[in-house]
């Protein structure tokens, strides 16, 4: 059992090795893995041609609808935000909040980061507010640790909910329930994480005094709107819900209810590049106009027949929000159809690395890889198995640097081990996203999209050493919930 389950394991030992050591890029990576998958799947598994071939083809086809689809999505709508110039506008409104370091963290960073991590993804989350922090005076180096730390919880969910999609495609688990558990993982981090944020920025657990209560409005805001939305509605608006509930109660909080700042705390903000003139409340419903849009199609889209999927798809949404947006904002036809074209090119890398990791899955799920691996763990671990399910999610990301790819990787092995043991299969598969989520803030492709932003080049172990901490720290935390709940779910 242990010999079959090594074997079956060593695509993802190569991918271990080839992003890690070798410090391949995620395609080369995942199509090499892809081919040591097929191979084993013939040499050791006797799997047929015809097999293989259908495996692929469902891979591929999984890879590009609804996956692909959605991740070109986000990323037309921020391309189309650029070329509008609506994304300055939309930094402008947020960089005019405070002058207090800590407010300015959780507004920026926990708030309108979730926010972006929520409708656009792929490095969006930490250079956006990164950039803006440095811009108000923030130290870069701290700055980054900042961003990829507060960049965790919302990633579960992602852009309108395609990790917690997929895992259902890869799981074939219920929606409503693995949403639902993602939630309550994540739901003491979202508490605890603004006051981490505040003593990043401080420097001390005492920068917290004078700061509790908005600390807690900020926490208690995002947790009420995601859960509530994962519970109510499901897992496409959860995060964007969270994140823009958060802003709203900080901003409001932060007007009637001003911090009491020590001297150390303030910064002499020189807006150089966003906020010079007061934006009007014409031009700021303009900039948000795709954002808006998104929000009210996924709620009127929701009670339409199956028959209509391809309309109600997030990714198709986002497009027709996006497309709508970029006419308000005074783009041409041409141009958005340029824009389009753009992205595709923006994105053949992706295309590459998603596809191969989809396939890889179906492959391994095929011949029955995932169950050999599956269980050699169980016998391993047996009982004690959800304590590292949350990990195995961190690693997940820590290697492809997407909860998406991490759910593909693992969901399937993640509820098969489930099933052997005996534990509730959505409540463990839910702890690979939670897990990834937290894995973020460690995963090599966010740490360098904070180093190009911050231009701190040749930082990158500065970087891990003080965020590896904090995830080492909530993955315990996850590891201990899932197993103790998972007992009585």
């Amino acid at each position: 059992m242990l010999l079959y389950a090594a074997l079956a394991a060593i695509p993802l030992i190569w991918l271990f090795v080839a992003m890690l050591i070798l410090r391949l890029p995620a395609y080369k990576a995942g199509v090499t893995a892809l081919f040591l998958g097929i191979l084993m799947a013939f040499i050791v598994w006797k799997i047929s041609l015809p097999n293989v071939l259908y495996a692929l083809r469902e891979g591929v086809l999984l890879a590009l609808y609804p996956i692909l689809w959605v991740i070109f999505a986000a990323i037309f709508t921020y391309n189309l935000l650029e070329k509008s110039g609506a994304m300055n506008i939309i930094k402008s409104i947020i960089s005019n909040i405070s002058t207090d370091k800590r407010v300015l963290t959780l507004v920026i960073a926990f708030a309108f980061g979730g926010f972006m991590e929520s409708i656009a993804g792929f490095g969006t989350s930490v250079a956006i507010p990164l950039s803006i922090l440095i811009s108000l005076g923030f130290e870069p180096l701290l700055a980054a640790v900042i961003c990829l730390t507060a960049n965790t919880i919302p990633v579960a969910f992602g852009v309108v909910g395609i990790p917690i999609i997929t895992l259902v495609k890869v799981t074939g688990l219920p929606l409503g329930e693995l949403t639902l558990y993602t939630a309550l993982q994540l739901l003491p981090l979202v508490l605890v994480l603004p006051f981490f944020l505040v003593m990043l920025t401080t420097g001390s657990v005492r920068g917290i005094r004078g700061a509790v209560a908005v600390t807690i409005v900020g926490g208690l805001s995002f947790a009420a709107g995601q859960t509530l939305i994962a519970w109510l509605i499901g897992p496409e608006l959860s995060a964007i819900v969270g994140s823009l509930l958060a802003l709203a109660a900080l901003l409001l909080w932060n007007r009637l209810f001003p911090t009491d700042s020590k001297d150390i705390y303030i910064i002499n903000a020189v807006i150089t590049n966003y906020s010079i003139e007061r934006v009007s409340l014409k031009a700021g419903l303009i900039a948000w106009s795709p954002y808006i849009s998104m929000l009210i199609l996924i709620l009127a889209t929701r009670s339409l027949p199956s028959s209509l999927s391809f309309i109600t798809n997030p990714g198709s949404i986002i497009v027709i929000s996006a497309i709508l947006g970029g006419l308000l904002q005074g783009l041409k036809i041409s141009t958005i159809v340029n824009i389009a074209a753009c992205t595709i090119r923006q994105m053949l890398k992706t295309i590459a690395t998603v596809t191969s990791l989809v396939s890889l899955s179906k492959v391994m799920g095929m011949s029955n890889m995932i169950h050999a691996i599956s269980e050699a763990i169980s016998y391993l671990t047996g009982g004690l198995f959800p304590l590292f399910s949350p990990l195995i999610g961190g690693l997940g990301t820590f290697l492809t640097g997407s909860d998406t790819s991490s759910n593909i990787l693992f969901g399937e092995l993640q509820k098969q081990t489930a099933i052997k043991i005996g534990s509730n299969a959505s409540w463990i598969a839910a702890a690979n996203a939670s897990g990834a989520a937290v894995g973020k803030m460690i995963s090599p492709q966010s740490i360098s999209i904070a180093t190009t932003a911050a231009a701190l080049s040749g930082k990158e172990g500065n970087i891990l050493a003080r965020t590896i901490k904090f995830f080492v720290i909530c993955i315990m935390v996850l590891g201990l919930l899932v197993y103790f709940i998972g007992k009585v779910i």
